[in-house]
């Protein structure tokens, strides 16, 4: 009886996997893609150590940010957060953190207008949880309590720097 039972033919993952291509319908669908994200430049400083230690004050904080976007191949962009974290107790730096959090996207067939907006908005949003993550364990390893930063609302800072741009544009005219 066990002789007469045929296995049934396995189907191995390539038989199952479809690959979709929007270029092969001829609709050219937007597309937008995570390829790689990595830790680009990390900087920790506390050039007053060890004094610094003993002081009792609660450590002031300033957070500095910056955003970059450069194209790479055609629809790949690597966009670039860095956060810089300075802080003081009293006059004195306790520490100082740089780390530059990027990625590399792709972004297919997004009209011209909506580029920029991804670039400032979208991938910044994407990048913030990895530098927050690492700025976190870099102060630790600094000797020093947890620092958590805030969300920050890119889409705001966005607007805002469109804002002061076409201000300029207007203030330059007159």
């Amino acid at each position: 009886m066990a002789e007469k039972k045929k296995a049934a033919p396995k189907s191995t993952k390539a038989e199952k996997s479809v690959k979709i291509d929007p270029q092969a319908n001829g609709s050219a669908q937007p597309g937008f893609a995570i390829e790689k994200l990595f830790l680009k430049d990390v900087s920790v400083e506390v050039p007053n150590s060890p004094e610094i230690f003993t002081q009792r004050e609660a450590p002031q904080i300033a957070i500095e940010l910056g955003n970059s976007g450069k194209p790479l191949a055609d629809g790949y962009f690597e966009v670039a957060l860095k956060i810089t974290v300075t802080s003081k107790i009293a006059d004195k730096t306790a520490f100082l953190i740089e780390v530059t959090q990027a990625g590399i996207f792709a972004l297919r067939n997004i009209p011209e207008e909506n580029l920029e907006m991804i670039i400032a908005i979208t991938c910044p949003n994407i990048l913030f949880p990895y530098a927050r993550e690492a700025i976190s364990d870099l102060v630790i390893k600094a000797g020093f309590s947890p620092v958590l930063l805030n969300p920050i609302n890119f889409e705001m800072l966005y607007l805002q720097q469109k804002q002061q741009a076409a201000g300029n544009a207007v203030g330059t005219k007159n």
